[in-house]
C-alpha cells in the first residue's frame, strides 16, 4: 500500500510524495528526494529544521486559525502552526470565493487522516458556529427548502439544519409539501439548539406579519360599492369567506347569485379567485359584507315584459313544501303552485303526492307582483274546470254510481266523475243506525248514491245512500181519488189570550 508524504519545503510551500513504504530503499529515497526538493538549498532545509516547533492553538469554541499553504488536487493544504499540518477539502468553499495562497481562514478540527496523517479540518463548520452564534430567537432569515417529512420541512440556513412544521408552513393547510422543496422561504426563527446546531422555523408568522401590514394599508382604501378580485379562502353554510388582499369580507349564501343556492360549495371552491363587490363596511364590528349577484342586472326587473297573466311557462320544481311547490322559470325567477292549484281531480294533501324536486313541468301564470317578486303558477289552470256545468249535469234527485275515496267521522267523499267529489253524510248512509261509516262503506268500493244537493260556487255536492221512503198507500188512493171528505179537518188556530211582548199584539 503507497502512503503519502508530506514534505514542506519553504514556508507555505509543500509537496507531496507517494511511495510504498515496504519496497523502499536508501537510493530510492534520495532519488525521490531529490527530485520533489528540486531548487531547495541545504541551508533552506537546515534553516527550516531549527525553525521552532509550536502547537495548534484551539479557541474556547474548538476553532483553531490556519493560513492557506498550497492547493493541490481536491485538497488544500493549511499551516497551523505546530508539525501536524492540516487540510480542507476544497469544495467546503463557495464556488465565487475559491481559497487564495496565504488566504487566513477559521477552522473547525474533524480529527486526523489515517492515510496521510494529517489534521483533517472543516470551514463549514466553521461558518456553522460563527452563524449560529449570530441568530437570535425572532430574527427573520432566508431558508432553503431541502425536504419534507410527515411533520413538515427541512431546511437549510446558512448550513445549519432547520425545520418547519407543517401548521408554520402557510396561512392556509398544505396537505401536499411537494411543491416547497427547493424555494427560498423568509421565515422566524422560533427557538435555536446550539447544541445540536439546529433551528425551528415559522413561515407563518412572517405571512400574519405582512397580512396585517396589508390589512392596516388596504383598510383604508375600501369603500362601499367598490368591485374588489379576492381569493375564497374558507366556505361555510351560510357562506364564504374572501380575503382581498390582507382584509377578509363574508360573501354570504344569499349574494352569490339571483338563483336559489343550498351551499355554497356548489358555485364557489376554496382557492377560487372572484370578483366581488363591497356591499357594506361596518368599521366598529370589524365586518364587511360582499356579493357576486350584485355584479349582474337583477332578473326581476324583465319579469313583467317577458310573464303575463294566463301564459304557460315551463319550469323544473326546486323545492317541496307543505303548502306549494316552487318552480324555477330561470335563474333567480322562482314561481309557487299553491297546492290548491296542482289538480282538479286529486285531493293532494302534500306536493310530494304528485311531484318530486327536479320535475319539469308546465304551468299558467295565475298573478304576477314584479315589485314583490312573487309570481304564482297553476297546473290545474292549462286544462278544463270539471265543476262546470255541474248543475245540468247533476240536477238534485239523480241516482249516480261512484267511487269511495276517502272515509272520515263525519261521511264518505265519493267521486262521482275525474275532479267531482260528493260527500255522503253520515246520517245520509244508511237507513239504520250505524256507529261509524266504516261499518257500511270502504274506501275503493263503487256505491249507489243520490244527488240531494249542488253548489257549483263552493264546489260541494251533498249525496245520500239511503233509499227513498215507499208512500203510504190509504194516503196515496186518497190523494189519486181526490176525496176531501175523508181528509183530517184542519186544526183551529189558536188565540192568544195575551199579547206579546214589546207591544206587538198580532
Amino acid at each position: 500500500m503507497k502512503r503519502r508524504a508530506i514534505l514542506f519545503l519553504k514556508p507555505y510551500e509543500v509537496c507531496i510524495v507517494s511511495v510504498d513504504p515496504l519496497s523502499i530503499n536508501d537510493a530510492d529515497l534520495s532519488q525521490h528526494l531529490d527530485q520533489e526538493l528540486g531548487e531547495v538549498s541545504s541551508e533552506d532545509l537546515a534553516r527550516m529544521a531549527d525553525a521552532p516547533v509550536s502547537e495548534p492553538q484551539v479557541d474556547a469554541r474548538g476553532k483553531l486559525r490556519g493560513r492557506v499553504l498550497a492547493i493541490r488536487g481536491s485538497d488544500v493544504f493549511v499551516d497551523i502552526g505546530g508539525k501536524s499540518e492540516g487540510f480542507v477539502a476544497l469544495d467546503e468553499f463557495e464556488p465565487d470565493q475559491p481559497p487564495v495562497i496565504d488566504q487566513v481562514l477559521d477552522l473547525v478540527p474533524q480529527g486526523f487522516d489515517k492515510e496521510s496523517g494529517l489534521m483533517r479540518l472543516s470551514l463549514r463548520e466553521a461558518k456553522l458556529a460563527v452563524d449560529m452564534e449570530s441568530i437570535r430567537v425572532g430574527d427573520v432569515v432566508k431558508a432553503r427548502v431541502t425536504g419534507s417529512n410527515i411533520g413538515g420541512l427541512e431546511l437549510r440556513v446558512h448550513g445549519a439544519r432547520g425545520f418547519m412544521p407543517m401548521s408554520q408552513v402557510d396561512l392556509v393547510r398544505h396537505d401536499d409539501m411537494a411543491g416547497f422543496i427547493g424555494r427560498w422561504l423568509e421565515c422566524e426563527v422560533t427557538e435555536v439548539d446550539r447544541k445540536g446546531r439546529g433551528l425551528v422555523l415559522s413561515r407563518r408568522r412572517v405571512l400574519e406579519r405582512q397580512r396585517e401590514e396589508d390589512a392596516r394599508q388596504l383598510r383604508f382604501q375600501l369603500a362601499e360599492g367598490q368591485v374588489r378580485r379576492g381569493k375564497v379562502v374558507r366556505l361555510l353554510d351560510f357562506g364564504a369567506f374572501v380575503d382581498l388582499g390582507g382584509v377578509e369580507g363574508l360573501l354570504h349564501v344569499s349574494d352569490m347569485t339571483w338563483g336559489r343556492v343550498g351551499h355554497p360549495r356548489e358555485v364557489l371552491n376554496v382557492g377560487a379567485e372572484i370578483d366581488v363587490k363591497i356591499l357594506k363596511i361596518d368599521l366598529v364590528k370589524d365586518r364587511i359584507s360582499l356579493g357576486v349577484k350584485q355584479l349582474s342586472p337583477d332578473p326581476w326587473t324583465m319579469v313583467p315584459s317577458k310573464y303575463a297573466v294566463g301564459q304557460t311557462v315551463e319550469g323544473r320544481v326546486l323545492k317541496l313544501m307543505n303548502f306549494g311547490a316552487f318552480v324555477e322559470l330561470e335563474p333567480g325567477v322562482e314561481g309557487l303552485i299553491p297546492i290548491s292549484e296542482m289538480s282538479w281531480s286529486q285531493h293532494v294533501r302534500n306536493p310530494k303526492d304528485i311531484l318530486n324536486v327536479g320535475d319539469n313541468v308546465r304551468t299558467s301564470v295565475l298573478s304576477l307582483d314584479a315589485e314583490n317578486r312573487k309570481l304564482s303558477l297553476s297546473l290545474k289552470a292549462l286544462s278544463s274546470d270539471p265543476w262546470t256545468g255541474v248543475t245540468e249535469r247533476y240536477p238534485p234527485g239523480t241516482t249516480v254510481s261512484g267511487l269511495v275515496t276517502r272515509i272520515t267521522n263525519f261521511g264518505a267523499f265519493v267521486q262521482l266523475e275525474e275532479g267531482i267529489e260528493g260527500l255522503v253524510h253520515i246520517s245520509q248512509i244508511s237507513a239504520q243506525r250505524i256507529r261509524a261509516v266504516s261499518d257500511a262503506v270502504e274506501v275503493g268500493k263503487v256505491v249507489q248514491v243520490r244527488v240531494l244537493s249542488v253548489d257549483a260556487d263552493q264546489r260541494r255536492v251533498s249525496l245520500s245512500m239511503k233509499p227513498l221512503p215507499a208512500p203510504e198507500p190509504e194516503r196515496a188512493e186518497s190523494a189519486a181519488a181526490g176525496d176531501e171528505a175523508t181528509a183530517a179537518p184542519p186544526r183551529p188556530e189558536k188565540k192568544r189570550k195575551r199579547p206579546l211582548r214589546g207591544g206587538l199584539a198580532w
